[in-house]
């Protein structure tokens, strides 16, 4: 009898999820889905791994508590692994601090201690954390796994992780932790695969979507990436503002009347892409529109994102190769070649019959530097984890 995973991968309305089979060296996708709370009625949704329709269901609008949706995928999963046991189910964490490095089993005790750093992704964290009680709720004994986006920038040199404020708050654990760590982990780990010169690379990955990041990349580890003490610094966002000038923080305190919290709503939720141009947080409704507000936001998001390759260079010393990858960096061609243009200065030269095309590499023979289009999966890298986690548990101490 084989073993299988549930990987949950929470977002800001919705929950994708994948199940792998875990028996071979690398995990093989069985099936992937959506819990998807968004609709008025919440559905749930599964499909091969060919994207194949295998099961749909609703929920009532009143099923607010969302343990339905995971009796359903439990329930239907019971059904349908077909000789396969249950091991474990494996979460993304968005937020570990400085205590989290690793996979680790969830306890009681551990997502109390994640849900106090719930101030530091008020968005993201509790959206992690409420599918770990649902679970425990419903399959008190099936193990489940806590897989952390800061725990691939745990090594991040002082320098590059420090504020310069007073090193009393960096001991208090005031500092940069980087986020999308699962997903440059999985690009790490494919780069490798494609030879070890590549992985040897001064690479930056974009993780562009509705949120986004850079990683420098070296030999598989992470050098410097532009998000800090949470997903809120850095580039634009979809609703978030990235890199922001402090001054304007007080400002809006102390001037124009702000409380904390609704300081907090402004930058989390009303800023980026939708405040740039009052239109959407939505790539594809910019890029449809057009109005002039439109066009400024898309060229703020790809001015940002070209200073910053810049910085993530710096920190490399050089460039050598671009990976593009996330929802918009997987799938807008346009927004690629708006940043490839402003770094044509760095040696990034673009095909552009390639781009158009989403081929593999999109950059010109004569480029100096790589540029390649690579599709993340945090959610293989979470079924990795787990699958070395339940190794390393079922082993003789």
């Amino acid at each position: 009898m084989s073993d299988a995973v549930l990987v949950l991968n929470s977002g800001s309305s919705s929950i994708k999820f994948a199940v792998f089979e875990i028996s071979a060296a690398e995990p093989a996708l069985i099936c992937k889905g959506l819990l998807d709370e968004h609709e008025t009625a919440p559905r749930l949704t599964v499909t091969d791994a060919h994207g194949k329709a295998l099961f749909e269901k609703r929920r009532a609008a009143d099923d607010k508590d969302g343990n339905g949706l995971f009796a359903d995928i439990l329930d239907w999963l019971d059904r349908e692994l077909a000789g396969r046991t249950l091991a474990a189910v494996g979460h993304r964490v968005v937020h570990g601090g400085r205590d989290f490095t690793g996979p680790v089993e969830i306890t009681e005790a551990r997502i109390a201690a994640l849900e106090a750093l719930t101030p530091l992704a008020p968005l993201h964290q509790p959206r992690c954390l409420s599918p770990m009680r649902a679970i425990r709720s419903l399959r008190p004994a099936l193990c489940q796994i806590a897989c952390f986006d800061t725990a691939f920038h745990h090594g991040l040199a002082p320098t590059v992780r420090r504020f310069a404020i007073p090193r009393r708050f960096d001991d208090l654990g005031i500092r940069r932790y980087g986020f999308h760590g699962l997903s440059y982990e999985y690009i790490a780990g494919r780069l490798a695969a494609m030879s070890p010169a590549m992985a040897a690379k001064r690479t930056v990955v974009a993780h562009l979507g509705n949120g986004a990041s850079l990683c420098a990349l070296r030999d598989g580890r992470s050098i410097d990436t532009t998000m800090g003490l949470t997903p809120l610094d850095g580039l634009v966002m979809g609703t978030r503002c990235g890199l922001i000038d402090p001054g304007v923080l007080l400002y809006l305190l102390q001037e124009q009347g702000l409380s904390a919290d609704e300081l907090q709503h402004l930058l989390y939720q009303e800023s980026g892409l939708l405040g740039v141009s009052g239109i959407s947080a939505d790539m594809r409704t910019l890029q449809a529109s057009g109005d002039a507000a439109a066009t400024e936001a898309i060229d703020l998001f790809t001015f940002r994102v070209a200073g910053q390759v810049a910085v993530m260079a710096n920190s490399l010393g050089g460039l050598d190769c671009l990976v593009f990858t996330g929802g918009i960096g997987e799938h807008s061609s346009a927004v690629r070649q708006q940043i490839c243009d402003r770094l044509q200065w760095l040696g990034v030269s673009l095909d552009a019959s390639a781009n158009d095309r989403a081929d593999q590499c999109i950059s010109r023979t004569d480029s100096k530097v790589n540029v390649l289009v690579i599709a993340t999966s945090e959610e293989t890298a979470i079924a990795r984890h787990c699958a070395e986690r339940l190794a390393e548990l079922q082993s003789p101490a």
